[in-house]
Formats: structure tokens, C-alpha cells, sequence
């Protein structure tokens, strides 16, 4: 289970983004958030991903509370959650590769020996040839480029995915092959899924359940 309890998080603690937030995800279970842009929603995704430090509350994996974020969280728990940001050129290292963004945590992990039979298994699974893999962000569209990053968050076989606004920048086709092979991994392996949006037919169609940002803020 993964809990979010009374999450207060910002960048500013005099003006804090998100207030007292509380979410829960089951194994398994696919879970929308909704709302408006602004809201706070990447910020709490980022929380739930261990990749910001909220200023209050409580994340906490299978019952017990997580007491470091970023670098200093635990390998087991950073390694258990992949994450998709929104926009794939802000999270992809220009200079990289897509082969070696996408075998990137392996290396980070000590992995190495790894990277030759599951690098290409990924990127045949999201839709990427060789010559694609070849190639520099720069050198690629936005949707090849999210695929990607995609196969990057899937690379570690985590047990939680969090995707923000994933799809928000992809044409429809593009849309539906990656919630495709998301599911097709949530099928296999039984991860549970964070989707934050602002599409309600999206969601609705992706997720065992979504919640709206004004239902998981308490006063």
C-alpha cells in the first residue's frame, strides 16, 4: 500500500503548493488524480515518487513511513517507484543517447551487466528500433522521445509507477500505445499505478478508480 497522510508540500514553505493532501493506492490498482493545472497535483506526485520532501505529513510504503527523499531515501524504495514526467525533454539528458537514457538506472544501480538484454527488450516493447535508439533527444519527435522515457521509469521493474501528465504533450495514437504498454506491465506484474491529469475520459477509461484534487484535500 502506498499512503500519502496529511501532505503539506511547496517550494516556498510561506506559501506551500499543496495543503494537507491525503491519497491511498492499493497493489495492483490503477488510480486517476483530476484537476485543474496549477493545482499541486506534479507537486504531490513528485512526494509519492520520493522526489520532493513535503514540509508536513506522512508517505509511507506497505505500513511503515519513509524518512528520506531523493538521494538519501532508501535504494529499495527509490528503485520500487519509475516515474513519467509531462514533459520528456526537461527529464532526458540531452547529451545522452536514448539506448543509454533508457539503461540509465541500470548503470546507476550497479546493473550494468543488464543493460544488453533488457535495453532492448523495453524499447521493442514501447516501440523503439534501433535507429531510434541510436539517437540524441534532439533527434527525435516528443512521442519517441516519451517512449523513451517510459522504458526508462519500466527498465527496474518497479512495483509503483507515477505518471504525470504523461500523455499530455502525445497525438492520440501515441496516447494509446504507451497506456497500452502500461497496462500490459500492470498485467504482468502487478505494479500499481498513480495517472495524474487533467483529461476525466482518459482517466476514466485507464483507471480502476479516480479522485478528484478538491476530494483528497482535507481542511
Amino acid at each position: 500500500m502506498l499512503e500519502l497522510t496529511g501532505i503539506t508540500a511547496g517550494y516556498d514553505r510561506r506559501a506551500p503548493v499543496v495543503r494537507n493532501a491525503h491519497l491511498s493506492l492499493a497493489p495492483g490498482e490503477a488510480l486517476g488524480l483530476l484537476g485543474p493545472s496549477g493545482c499541486g497535483k506534479s507537486t504531490l506526485a513528485r512526494v509519492a515518487a520520493l522526489l520532493h520532501r513535503p514540509d508536513r505529513g506522512t508517505v509511507a510504503f506497505d505500513g511503515r513511513a519513509v524518512t528520506g527523499f531523493r538521494h538519501r531515501a532508501p535504494r529499495s524504495l527509490r528503485t520500487g517507484v519509475g516515474v513519467v514526467f509531462q514533459q520528456p525533454r526537461l527529464s532526458a539528458d540531452p547529451r545522452l543517447r536514448l539506448r543509454d537514457l533508457v539503461a540509465e538506472p541500470l548503470r546507476a544501480t550497479g546493473r550494468r551487466s543488464e543493460v544488453d538484454s533488457v535495453v532492448p527488450e523495453l524499447a521493442d516493447r514501447v516501440g523503439l528500433g534501433d535507429d531510434l535508439l541510436a539517437r540524441r533527444p534532439h533527434e527525435v519527435s516528443d512521442g519517441q522521445l516519451q517512449r523513451a522515457c517510459l522504458a526508462r521509469a519500466l527498465v527496474l521493474r518497479p512495483r509503483w509507477l507515477v505518471c504525470d501528465e504523461m500523455t499530455a504533450m502525445l497525438d492520440a495514437s501515441t496516447t494509446a500505445a504507451l497506456v497500452g504498454v502500461v497496462e500490459e506491465y500492470r498485467a504482468r506484474t502487478g505494479a500499481g499505478l498513480l495517472a495524474v491529469g487533467h483529461d476525466p475520459v482518459l482517466l476514466g477509461r485507464w483507471c480502476d478508480r479516480t479522485t478528484r484534487w478538491e476530494e483528497i484535500v482535507k481542511d
